[in-house]
């Protein structure tokens, strides 16, 4: 069964999408805990960050200059944090591997 974010990914499901390329989405959370609440998503659905292989090194690396990116473009590249949360006892509440990236403004 595909993860919400295939869904958001495939357009099957909608969601405010800030960037995109190749391989990475970034969508605004739904949920938000910050002024700012992104989240950075790999196109291929990997379910934890323990489920990555060595073939993954370029698309983990592709999330953190997408959020390099994003927070240039939003103004926000000295005023930002990045989460990744693995399994539910951490905060892992959809089981496909994502970055939160959070600002107060």
């Amino acid at each position: 069964m595909a993860s919400i974010f295939t869904k958001i990914i495939q357009r099957e499901i909608p969601a405010d999408i800030v960037y995109e390329q190749d391989n990475i989405i970034v969508i605004r959370d739904i949920n938000p805990q910050a002024k700012t609440h992104l989240l950075i998503i790999p196109k291929k659905e990997i379910p934890t960050l323990n489920d990555i292989v060595d073939d993954d090194s370029e698309l983990m690396s592709d999330m953190f200059l997408a959020a390099k990116k994003v927070t240039k473009d939003l103004g926000i590249d000295e005023w930002y944090s990045l989460r990744l949360n693995v399994w539910e006892k951490w905060g892992q509440e959809v089981f496909h591997i994502h970055m939160h990236l959070l600002s107060d403004i």
